[in-house]
């Protein structure tokens, strides 16, 4: 495997530059010297940042773009050995690794590396960590993957030892990764385009764990089912944190206010330590700040700081955003597309200020939605009326077993008011339609389906 010497810049091409986490790194390896070339598909005001920051980006994935000059390419998991570029870099024996690869080296530059994993959850607490980190003065590198608006973007490069990341599972990219500090957020389905079953995602996740050493820290939840599979026999130290009286850091005495905002005591291995109160809503937010306060305590980050980072910490693009309202109607946006996502975001919205909650869900890949289709309906049954897109394909082809209406009779089963509409512009005028003061619309799915609020708002 291609070694990189941070201390001796190269020249490295990204395929798929334009990517939240692609481009996030091509950011930190320009602030340190390094010559960036990339190619995407389109421009993006992420492409343009990357620009304006000495990037060279060309918007079509042709052979030509692999020159001669090139010391190493990087690729995503989305680039096929069909890729012309791809097959030029073959061609021409130029040293090659995956995105994962790259960030891996990256975070072994760094003292403190920390990892945030899980099914989901973490692009939230790897963004709520950043701001107790940057509140607590730990000029903190930063690759998020969402944009947060306090670091206006993706990335943060700072000048300390300190470095947060996400940790995906997919593909098993983040047993690539070698952290100090790991968080485990939860453990459930999802990705079975690649994993073969839960047990597969369960073996995937405690390889993590074991990557931590004698001087590593886990950070788990304590109610994942069968914990103790992940923290056995560790040479690290483990911490827990929940809902049960049990964990090292647990809560008690939780409120939520009018927009559905979590206050709680903080309890510490049985000993009540402060109350704290979030910027951000629902109760699966309780349980991130929990995770975020363990490992910034760990880090020696004060209580005071600590409690100013969650209450500064308003959310990241896509999770319950609110994008403005068009007749009296509340649009909000959520990036959820995994069941257990979309039961928190639900839940959460009942706290909001509404009459009736109306979800647009988008499906996001074939094999999610064949695989969790029942899960997929009992969540969305918590709308009061639910509205279908077409899946969205992303890395998939469509096999053809398997269609957006099929969640329809599924909710319809349950009893749940569901439409599904093939385009955009039939589902905003349904919307408009029958949409009334008062209400609360959430359109949701990690695809475009934020396209429907946004021209909403325009009419």
């Amino acid at each position: 495997m291609y070694k990189i010497d941070f201390n001796r810049p190269i020249k490295i091409h990204f395929m798929g530059i334009g990517g939240i986490s692609m481009s996030g790194l091509a950011e930190v390896l320009l602030e340190r010297g390094f010559t960036i070339s990339g190619s995407d598909m389109k421009s993006s005001p992420i492409t343009e940042k990357l620009e304006s920051h000495g990037a060279s980006i060309v918007y079509e994935q042709k052979a030509e773009n692999i020159t001669d000059d090139i010391d190493l390419v990087v690729y995503t998991a989305a680039i096929h050995p069909d890729n012309p570029e791809y097959r030029a870099v073959i061609e021409k024996n130029i040293p090659h690794m995956d995105r994962a690869e790259l960030l891996g080296q990256i975070m072994n530059n760094y003292q403190n590396s920390i990892a945030v994993s899980g099914t989901h959850g973490k692009t939230t607490t790897t963004s709520m960590l950043s701001l107790i980190m940057l509140e607590g003065g730990c000029d903190p590198t930063i690759s998020v993957g969402g944009i947060l608006k306090d670091i206006d973007g993706n990335i943060r490069v700072g000048r300390s030892q300190n470095f947060i990341t996400e940790a995906c599972e997919y593909t098993n990219s983040f047993l690539k990764f070698n952290p100090r500090i790991e968080l485990i957020l939860n453990v459930e389905a999802d990705h079975l385009d690649f994993f073969k079953d839960l047990d597969d995602i369960r073996h995937s996740f405690r390889l993590f764990s074991e990557k931590l050493d004698e001087n590593g820290i886990l950070i788990i939840n304590g109610e994942i089912p069968n914990v103790s599979y992940f923290t056995q026999n560790l040479p690290c130290k483990v911490l827990t944190y929940g809902f049960d009286a049990d964990d090292n850091y647990t809560v008690q005495n939780i409120t939520f206010d009018e927009y559905a905002c979590g206050s709680y005591d903080l309890y510490v291995d049985g000993q009540k330590i402060d109350h704290i109160t979030l910027g951000v809503t629902g109760i699966h937010n309780v349980s991130n700040s929990l995770s975020a306060i363990a490992v910034a305590r760990e880090l020696g980050i004060s209580m005071e700081h600590i409690k100013a980072g969650l209450l500064k910490f308003k959310g990241t693009d896509r999770r319950f955003e609110y994008k403005g309202e068009i007749n009296g109607i509340t649009i909000i946006d959520d990036y959820a597309h995994h069941p257990t996502e979309i039961e928190a975001t639900l839940t959460a919205a009942k706290n909001y200020p509404h009459n009736k909650i109306w979800c647009v869900f988008q499906p996001h890949t074939y094999t999610r939605t064949k695989s969790l289709l029942n899960e997929f309906a009992e969540a969305l049954s918590l709308a009061d009326h639910v509205v279908l897109a077409d899946i969205y394909a992303a890395r998939e082809k469509d096999p053809g077993d398997i269609h957006s209406k099929d969640l329809q009779v599924a909710l319809q089963k349950i009893g749940t008011q569901t439409d599904y509409f093939p385009s955009f512009e039939e589902i905003e005028n349904f919307l408009l339609q029958n949409c009334a003061h008062g209400d609360l619309l959430i359109t949701m799915g990690a695809g475009d389906i934020v396209n429907v609020g946004e021209d909403l708002l325009k009419k």
